[in-house]
């Protein structure tokens, strides 16, 4: 079982206080932008597999495909009750040089964010141009635990911050 937010809190070990100090720094999720090369997507397979946040009242669950020919495609569905509320299909591919996180949510006009920061850990996605969200994150904290982030660029502009943990791809078998 993945660690609460309230275990986090009273963790004396340091590799976890590290983490948490720069997921909660506010200088993470207030990065300027920066143009970035020609990235590949290869970089970004930490974050494939299937990925759920529960609560008493429902579920989200993210779920990306490893990276195969220059894109990782991604889904994700949030339920309450018995009813589907939220869902999204997701691509992370270049577009011309530089790596993009393509988003169609819930039957929306597909819109682009430009990638200004990936690594092993961490990758950030903007678009200036969108009402809502202009930036999403996505954080590593440990290899069965990610942070993701969406708001607004300004300061102190809105947040919606969604731990998930890995979980067992689901479907079902005939």
């Amino acid at each position: 079982m993945a660690p609460t937010r309230q275990q986090f809190g009273r963790t004396s070990n340091p590799v976890i206080m590290r983490r948490l100090t720069v997921l909660a720094g506010s200088s993470l999720f207030l990065l300027s932008a920066q143009s970035l090369a020609a990235q590949s997507v290869n970089g970004l397979a930490w974050m494939s597999g299937c990925w759920e946040r529960r609560t008493p009242t429902g579920a989200t669950v993210e779920q990306w495909m490893s990276p195969e020919g220059g894109t990782m495609l991604g889904m994700s569905r949030t339920v309450r009750g018995d009813s589907t509320r939220e869902w999204e299909f997701l691509r992370l591919a270049p577009i011309g040089s530089q790596l993009h996180y393509i988003a169609v949510p819930s039957g929306q006009r597909e819109t682009a964010f430009a990638a200004v920061h990936t690594s092993d850990t961490l990758a950030i996605f903007e678009n200036a141009a969108h009402d809502f969200p202009q930036r999403i994150s996505y954080a590593r904290a440990s290899r069965d635990s990610l942070i993701a982030r969406v708001g607004m660029l300004a300061a102190g502009g809105r947040v919606i911050t969604i731990s998930f943990r890995r979980a067992t791809c689901g479907g079902s078998t005939p």
